[in-house]
């Protein structure tokens, strides 16, 4: 990437197909590690029209209750009315139930000399990233983008714009400059609206722009939106939305999940999957990494890869990319990685305690994930959003 360029991210709302079936899938992963920390469980999700179909591969000591889950789950996301919603839509289930893994325990009470007997499941390779440009410490573009996407949830949510359907999405352009955000040229938000909701294209053009978009760059890109063109609804009014109109399945944002596209990403979903899954715990290992290298005022950005190979416990690769921003070699930042954190699956569960989130927290915890982004979310105190392992990089 050249130090000079303009960078577009984007974020979904919680009521676009995809983004519903990663919180349906999640919902369901949340209600099983509820009941049993220890279950395992793989949930996919398709959604179109009318039809919910839900696929499940779980061992579990608790059985739950799948499809009143993804119901709970779709009326949360806004969808009470319209020809697609909660109380009358059809769910389809394929349940499998697969014999408990010899992995699957509480790796809090592991010896760490016994991490090894535990290796990863899959062979994958995962990126974690960091940087200063926002107070996520995500890249400014994607930021932004979930900012909105949140705000306008928020928006319809409270009744401030009640007229709009759960469907939406944002999208941000930022400017580079030696690879520092220096302006926001565009913001496009797309929305969906219920037939009854906005009598004119232009009203809610407006109202979406004073309650939402404004707001967010003021708060969050002060300085840089002083020429921002804003387009809302640019192809139209838009009615319905959802389901209705396009299907959604789980796992297909997977660059909204994590960094935008701004960095890397493993490409694997993150949602409908129990943390023991390496792909998942790995990859929230892999963002508390970077994260702490930028914390400690080692690098302005920090991308940090790891390979897992299956049958082997400790990562067959890390790498570590500063971009130039360091403040002492790659090498040197890779080797005090390796001094302060333990990437085998087993260490990673045990330290972010990950199986046990759902049953610690009162609210939801991977469902509120699936939405506006798995990284950055400091609202919900993530544990591979702390950072007080930084001080440890230092020396």
């Amino acid at each position: 990437m050249a130090d000079d360029f303009i960078f577009t991210s984007g974020s979904l709302t919680v009521g676009h197909p995809d983004k519903l079936c990663d919180k349906i899938s999640d919902a369901v992963v949340d209600r099983f590690l509820r009941d049993d920390p220890l279950a395992q469980v793989n949930a996919e999700c398709a959604v179109a029209t009318g039809i919910l179909f839900l696929a499940l591969r779980y061992a579990s000591r608790e059985p739950v209750e799948v499809a009143g889950v993804a119901r709970e789950a779709i009326r949360s996301a806004g969808y009470t009315r319209g020809g697609f919603r909660a109380s009358s839509c059809s769910i389809m289930t394929s349940m499998a139930e697969i014999e408990r893994d010899r992995a699957a325990l509480d790796e809090r009470e592991l010896d760490p000399a016994d991490y090894d007997a535990f290796p990863a499941d899959h062979q994958v390779t995962l990126f974690g990233f960091a940087c200063d440009q926002s107070a996520s410490r995500l890249p400014l573009p994607i930021h932004l983008a979930h900012a909105i996407a949140r705000r306008l949830d928020r928006a319809r949510g409270d009744g401030t714009l009640a007229g709009l359907m759960p469907d939406g999405q944002s999208q941000v352009s930022v400017e580079y400059r030696e690879r520092r955000p220096v302006r926001v040229p565009a913001v496009t938000l797309v929305t969906g609206s219920w037939p009854e909701g906005y009598d004119s294209l232009e009203r809610l053009r407006r109202d979406v722009e004073e309650t939402v978009i404004r707001p967010v760059l003021a708060e969050a890109a002060p300085g840089l939106t002083e020429d921002t063109r804003i387009l809302i609804n640019p192809h139209g009014k838009l009615l319905h939305g959802g389901p209705e109109i396009h299907a959604g399945l789980t796992g297909r944002k997977t660059a909204i999940d994590t960094y935008g596209e701004y960095a890397r990403h493993s490409g694997s979903a993150l949602s409908g999957k129990d943390p023991g899954r390496i792909e998942r715990a790995g990859a929230y290992a892999a963002r508390q990494a970077a994260l702490c290298v930028v914390a400690a005022g080692l690098a302005r950005e920090c991308e940090v890869q790891l390979s897992y190979g299956i049958g082997r416990a400790q990562p067959v690769g890390l790498d570590v990319e500063t971009f130039g921003t360091a403040t002492l070699a790659d090498e040197e930042i890779k080797r005090r990685l390796l001094a302060t954190f333990d990437f085998r699956p087993a260490a990673i569960l045990a330290r972010l305690g990950l199986r046990h989130l759902p049953s610690e927290r009162s609210g939801p915890f991977y469902e509120a994930l699936a939405t506006y982004g798995q990284m950055g979310r400091a609202e919900l105190s993530p544990p591979w959003e702390d950072t007080a392992q930084a001080e440890a990089l230092k020396s």
